[in-house]
């Protein structure tokens, strides 16, 4: 297990150039003066102004030279100081949010963590949940049932789902606003009296005694969590069931059951740990998905993260905050997926990788 940690360790800045070379690729697809505009906050008037900047950055080089500089930076010929590149933060600026790429990220990023350790919770927990349920009862009225909640769920799209629950809700009941914060709330989060420790606004009213800001928090939260955890339930209810399926057909379990252990024994400390593995690789993979920001869910319910930043980017044309959210999201991805394959040998001891 060690080797193949240090194995991945060393394979993974391989993987993470190759990721900058494909984010570069399609920046390159721009002209240089098109490039140069992404480089000011404002078109600049002169004519020549763009032409400068293309000279500055080397807009016009060959192109394994513009992907050094992009990524190490370059020399100003007339400060000696090094601008620009990946390597020190500077993914460009953005239009969109009104700052710097990275900036905004660093904004942003909160509230999509915040969405998705809420949602996390109840979309493994009760898909898990559900999945052993139908599985225990195999074919029987339980089992149709969860299997037919787990088919609506996984053919509503995303959009429909969380339109429908909006409507009725808020437009209907006026429980659960969209939104992250009332205006109330947001006014003392921003006062300098309160304490933001994580920027995780329940998790920085608990840590400041302001019950009142996590429940408003909360209502916030609500309806975006119950439309990612119902949509993600479906897939994990059924591939917990067909893995528990599966290892309750093994000769071990029969040989347990011979024995005269309790079914619930049975199923909890014999199955349930065995058909656990493929689930905890999908759900941490969701979960890394969550983190990369929903952007369909953020957009309907009007959360300020990383998903409802890169749709109001694209459909700006803002490139540069498009591509600084695409590499973050990759980056994301890559170690997410380390991660997960370190706990897949961890939680199956069996496994051996060589």
């Amino acid at each position: 297990m060690t080797a193949y940690t240090i194995r991945r360790l060393l394979v993974l800045p391989i993987v993470l150039i190759f990721v900058t070379m494909f984010i570069f690729g399609m920046l390159s697809l721009l002209t240089p003066y098109e490039r140069a505009s992404l480089y000011v906050r404002d078109i600049p008037k002169n004519p020549g102004a763009l032409d400068a900047i293309v000279e500055k950055y080397g807009l016009d080089d060959p192109v394994p030279v513009q992907y050094w500089y992009w990524l190490v930076g370059r020399e100003d010929k007339v400060t000696g100081e090094t601008e620009g590149g990946l390597l020190r933060g500077n993914l460009g600026w953005s239009n969109t949010g009104k700052g710097w790429v990275v900036d905004v990220i660093g904004r942003r990023l909160p509230a999509t963590a915040e969405l998705a350790l809420w949602a996390s919770i109840p979309m493994i927990s009760i898909g898990v949940w559900f999945g052993v349920k139908a599985a225990v009862n195999h074919n029987n009225w339980i089992d149709q049932s969860l299997r037919m909640f787990s088919i609506v769920g996984w053919s509503i799209p995303t959009f429909v789902f969380g339109l429908l629950v909006l409507i009725i809700f808020y437009a209907r009941l006026g429980w659960f606003p969209p939104g992250r914060l009332s205006d109330w709330a947001m006014q003392v989060i921003q006062d300098p009296s309160f304490t933001q420790f994580t920027r995780l606004y329940t998790i920085d009213a608990l840590l400041n005694l302001r019950l009142d800001i996590f429940w408003d928090a909360m209502r916030h939260l609500i309806l975006p969590v119950i439309t990612l955890a119902y949509l993600n339930w479906a897939y994990l209810m059924r591939l917990t069931r067909s893995s528990m399926l599966d290892v309750l057909r093994k000769d071990y379990i029969t040989t347990a059951r011979s024995k005269g252990v309790r079914e619930e024994n049975v199923v909890k400390k014999h199955a349930l740990p065995n058909a656990l593995i493929p689930v905890v690789t999908v759900g941490a993979l969701m979960v890394i998905g969550l983190l990369n920001g929903v952007v369909i869910t953020e957009t309907i319910f009007n959360f300020p993260g990383m998903g409802s930043f890169l749709a109001t980017s694209a459909l700006s044309l803002d490139v540069v905050s498009v591509l600084g959210v695409t590499l973050f999201s990759c980056l994301v991805l890559v170690f997410g997926n380390l991660i997960v394959d370190i706990l897949y040998g961890i939680i199956d001891p069996r496994i051996r990788y060589q």
